[in-house]
């Protein structure tokens, strides 16, 4: 027996899409490898990034599903325990829970030649085999960890771990702590440290902007969109946002940190209200990119030397479908080819949702990929004819990646980045267009 959708992942994605595509009239099975629903905010779950510190980065309006409003009573950026709760109760509000088979792991998906997949699940009470008309995964990309090598690590006496394997302050405890990565894990990790660490020498590659968590009184991404919707040139809104940086913090030289070697917004937003202050008090001592370990130290590319314990890879992560076959999906420089970065360009069967790094909050993008995929969804099944159409019309804006005309710092970290505000406006435009075609085909 066929059935009609598996959502791969109950996790902040994997839920919307379910929500979306059941309230389309599609019947949905949801499969989750852990015990519990929430994804990444799960922090006892396999796949989970989080640790104890972790709270948002982008502030509650910027975060919550657009038709699911966090209480008012929530902080301005909630912890990840309060995130889970949300996401539990967003489940039971749509009656999702119910339809989640948990502890249950894809183990692979084969393409049916007549359309379909063929999908081999462990879980419980063993291996199952069943076929579904199509697939949509939601497993999301920041768990697969992304590690550097450098000369002598091999020979390093002290202890090597991926942020992936960091969950409490607890494991920095009287250590000498080397954090390697300015990402808002490695920042926040740094800041731990500086808190519970003997020492904490933070590692980067490059200078970075330092976003604060509040400007003017108020949650900074709120002030950010402002910016943005003065609807000024790319050029001056950067200008802008730097002359701010320098007159809050200065020159980011004197705390011993390393020249931004780029314009603000041309690298993903790295939010730390307290970083600056540690620095500023020697709890936290900025360092550049690692060259080599020597026995128990780590050697910096300008010659210093320390002796650490502990050495985190805060490095990034890498996109993964360990289900998939190869050649599922296209990939070009490094990222999987898909429009707006959800529909596949060749095959109807087969979506992504949550494959994205906004520079804001992503439950409300997550929301808007899932209503495109419906309404294109309900296009197929109404006239198959028509949504081929609007496919090949789609084909022609397959390389529009959504960024703001914003020229990102060629990196990993973004693969997948999208400018909030233009990929709003886009997937918006991009369902309008669709729902258009299901009325003209309905009349």
């Amino acid at each position: 027996m066929q059935r009609d959708t598996l959502v791969i992942g109950a996790g902040s994605s994997g839920l919307a899409a379910a929500k979306t595509l059941r309230l389309a009239g599609f019947d949905v099975d949801i499969v989750e490898r852990a015990d519990d629903l929430g994804g990444n905010w799960n922090i006892t779950g396999e796949s989970s990034r989080v640790y104890a510190t972790t709270h948002m980065i982008s502030s509650k309006p910027f975060t919550q599903f657009p038709d699911f409003p966090m209480p008012d009573r929530a902080p301005d950026y909630l912890h990840h325990t309060d995130v889970l709760a949300y996401l539990r109760r967003y489940a039971a509000h749509f009656g999702l829970t119910e339809r989640i088979r948990f502890a249950t792991s894809v183990e692979r998906c084969t393409p049916v030649r007549d359309r379909g997949w063929e999908v081999e699940l462990a879980g419980p009470d063993g291996p199952e085999t069943r076929r579904y008309r199509r697939v949509v995964v939601a497993n999301g990309h920041n768990w697969s960890p992304k590690v550097p090598r450098y000369p002598g690590q091999d020979g390093f006496t002290g202890e090597l771990i991926h942020a992936a394997a960091y969950k409490h302050p607890d494991q920095l405890a009287d250590r000498r702590v080397v954090v390697v990565g300015a990402g808002n894990t490695g920042c926040d990790i740094a800041v731990d440290g500086a808190q519970r660490a003997a020492a904490v020498y933070h590692s980067t590659r490059r200078g970075y902007w330092y976003a604060p968590k509040y400007a003017l009184g108020r949650p900074a991404d709120q002030v950010s969109d402002l910016i943005f919707s003065l609807g000024l040139p790319i050029r001056l809104t950067q200008w802008l946002f730097e002359l701010t940086a320098k007159t809050v913090v200065g020159r980011y030289e004197r705390f011993g940190l390393p020249t931004p070697d780029h314009r603000f917004l041309e690298t993903h937003p790295i939010v730390n209200q307290t970083l600056l202050y540690h620095v500023g008090h020697g709890q936290i001592t900025p360092v550049p990119d690692i060259a080599r370990f020597d026995g128990a130290e780590v050697v910096f590319t300008d010659g210093r030397r320390v002796a650490a314990d502990l050495v985190v890879f805060a490095t990034g992560y890498l996109i993964r479908f360990p289900f998939l076959p190869d050649d599922a999906i296209p990939w070009r420089d490094g990222r999987p080819v898909l429009y707006r970065n959800v529909l596949h360009p060749d095959r109807d069967d087969l979506a992504v949702i949550g494959l994205i790094q906004p520079d804001s909050g992503q439950f409300c993008l997550v929301h808007w990929q899932a209503v495109l995929l419906a309404r294109y969804l309900e296009l197929l099944h109404h006239d198959r004819a028509a949504a081929a159409a609007w496919r090949r019309r789609a084909a022609d804006r397959l390389d529009d990646r959504s960024q703001g005309g914003i020229a990102l710092v060629d990196s990993t970290r973004h693969l997948v980045e999208v400018e909030h505000l233009e990929y709003l406006d886009d997937l918006r435009r991009d369902i309008a267009e669709l729902e258009a075609a299901n009325v003209e085909v309905a009349s």
